[in-house]
Formats: structure tokens, C-alpha cells, sequence
């Protein structure tokens, strides 16, 4: 079956393109393991404009209510795409469990994954008290001592989630001040007896053998100081990384021009990529702030600019 559009990614981009494409009478299908993007292991999210306040698991319903509500969408959950191939009309776009479905244009809106630290004992402890997944493991740590490795807002929220549950927190960030917003700094570090914030600290190591006994960091000696950096260990049971996201870009990265940090290079008018016949919208791309209403955005700018594009070349449009 042919398709004018098939969308993949299933977070706020690619949710609302999918609604703005059917309401285009556009034939489309939305490919997604699942839906509600990054937001997805969220406790609360509160800046997704008419909402006040949900879950990220009440807001993937949302969006998976939303789809549904959609005359002539078809709904893929639980796909992976594998690749994308050019042929010669359009692409092909194939799954995983070995579908395939040709299309006219593609919007890539795979978001980001999550980035490791990249230390010894990371990936050797992963699951054994490394943890990337606040929401989903805070209970697992209950009276430890544990670690968050991150100041943005991803740490912030980790943290939150973690203060029901954690005998005490401390929060590691790499920088002198740290980056989250300040409602949400204010709210999670306003538990001055269980949460210690760490600040110029640079993770070295995760120690421990069978289970995560520590964390090892480096800190820049003082400035009146002739001596080198300090490393110090603290001993905890879970160290939680959130130290930031990588655009999933693979999908496209022999297909369309990349930045030099992955991300996709788009026209910010249209969402266009460097290649006719593909738009990217949301965190896979080099536009400059990461939000779920912005990710939105992009998707509709470029469902109106595919759908111009498309009418023109039929011939409906001058």
C-alpha cells in the first residue's frame, strides 16, 4: 500500500503531525513503539499548553485518544522502523518484524535517547543500581543513599521522584550553577535535609561489583590553590544518569545532511531537510530549544509546507 506520508516517532511531534496530516486528507501512518515521547517517564509535566498538569503516562494516552479521533489514520504502535531506502518514486519505508510501506514523503520525529556518562562501571553496573529512568526505578532505592548525575531539568525531575523513596539525594552537575528551570529548582531542592547539590563535579567512575557500592568525581582545585584536582568517592547504592540527550538521527544519517552533533539540518520555515521528499520536526533536529509545544510546532510546519508541496505537484495549487 502507497501512502502520501508516513511519520515516525510517536512523541509531540509526531502526534501532531499525524493530526494535522488526516485533517490534510493526507493518506498517512504514524509508526511508534509507543506514545508520549520523552514525556512518556515523567511524574508531572505542566508546560503542555490546556493541560495544567499530567502524567507522562496520562499524557501518551492523550495523545494515542487524539490519533484515534483522526478519520482515515493508520495507527502503528509497537513498530520500529529499520530503515529508509529511496526508490523511485518516494521511499520505502521497513520495520522490523519485515513490513514495509512505500510513501511519497516521510517526517522524521524520533526525538532523542538518552546520553551515558560514558565512565568505567556504567555499563557494567547498568541495571545493578545504574539507573536512566527515574520514575520507573525511584521505588527500587528505597532508605539509600543514591546519586543523580545531571542539573538540567531532566536531573531536577529524577530527583523529585526519588525524594518519596531515597534515604538522601545528591545531585551532581558538571557546571558551577545548575541549568534547570527555576520553579522546578526551587520546588525539588526546597528539602534542604535529604537532597546535597554537588556542583563542579565531574564524574569519573561508577564503583562497585555486584551492585553499585559508589561514585567517584573530580573537583577543580581552588583557584589559591598550587595543588591538582581533588577525586573523592561517596558512597551510595543507585546512581541515576541524566546528563542530557542524543538526537535519534540514525534512521536518516545516510540519507540527509547532519550537523555536527547528529542532528538534522532543517529548514526552520518548513521543516524541510536536505533531502526532497523528507521533513524532521522535534529533537532530531538543529533547531535550537527543546520543548514539547515547540516539537509540536515543527510538526505542523511541516505537514502545511508537505501538503502545499504535494497540491502543487498535483496540480491543485498554483
Amino acid at each position: 500500500m502507497r501512502y502520501d506520508l508516513v511519520i515516525i516517532g510517536g512523541g509531540p511531534a509526531g502526534v501532531a503531525g499525524a493530526v494535522y496530516a488526516a485533517r490534510k486528507k493526507l493518506k498517512t501512518r504514524i509508526i511508534a513503539e509507543a506514545f508520549g515521547g520523552q514525556s512518556l517517564v515523567s511524574a508531572s509535566v505542566e508546560n503542555w499548553i490546556g493541560t495544567p498538569k499530567a502524567s507522562g503516562f496520562d499524557l501518551g494516552e492523550m495523545f494515542k485518544a487524539h490519533l484515534k479521533a483522526q478519520e482515515g489514520l493508520e495507527i502503528g504502535e509497537g513498530e520500529h522502523v529499520e530503515r529508509i531506502e529511496p526508490i523511485a518514486e518516494g521511499f520505502r519505508v521497513l520495520t522490523e518484524r519485515g513490513d514495509s510501506y512505500e510513501t511519497n514523503g516521510v517526517l522524521l520525529a524520533t526525538g532523542s535517547v538518552r546520553r551515558k556518562l560514558g565512565v568505567p562501571g556504567e555499563r557494567e553496573l547498568e541495571g545493578r543500581g545504574v539507573a536512566y529512568c527515574s520514575i520507573c526505578d525511584a521505588p527500587l532505592f528505597g532508605g539509600k543513599d543514591v546519586a543523580v548525575v545531571g542539573g538540567g531539568n531532566s536531573g531536577l525531575e529524577a530527583v523529585g521522584d526519588l525524594l518519596p523513596y531515597a534515604k538522601h539525594v545528591f545531585l551532581f552537575h558538571h557546571a558551577a550553577a545548575l541549568a534547570g528551570d527555576p520553579a522546578t529548582r526551587d520546588r525539588v531542592l526546597a528539602d534542604k535535609e535529604k537532597v546535597t547539590v554537588i556542583l563542579n563535579a565531574e564524574t569519573t567512575m561508577v564503583a562497585g561489583d555486584a551492585w553499585v557500592t559508589g561514585i567517584r568525581y573530580r573537583l577543580p582545585a581552588a583557584p589559591s590553590a598550587a595543588g591538582a584536582d581533588e577525586t573523592r568517592e561517596l558512597s551510595v547504592e543507585g546512581v541515576f544518569v541524566e546528563v542530557g540527550l542524543d538526537p535519534a538521527s540514525a534512521l536518516v544519517k545516510d540519507l540527509v545532511a547532519l550537523n555536527d552533533r547528529g542532528e538534522v539540518i532543517t529548514d526552520p520555515h518548513t521543516q524541510a531537510t536536505s533531502r526532497p521528499g523528507i521533513w524532521a520536526a522535534g529533537d532530531v533536529t538543529d533547531g535550537r530549544y527543546r520543548q514539547n509545544n515547540i516539537s509540536a510546532g515543527d510538526a505542523v510546519k511541516a505537514v502545511l509546507h508537505i501538503y502545499e508541496t504535494f497540491t502543487k505537484a498535483a496540480g491543485v495549487l498554483q
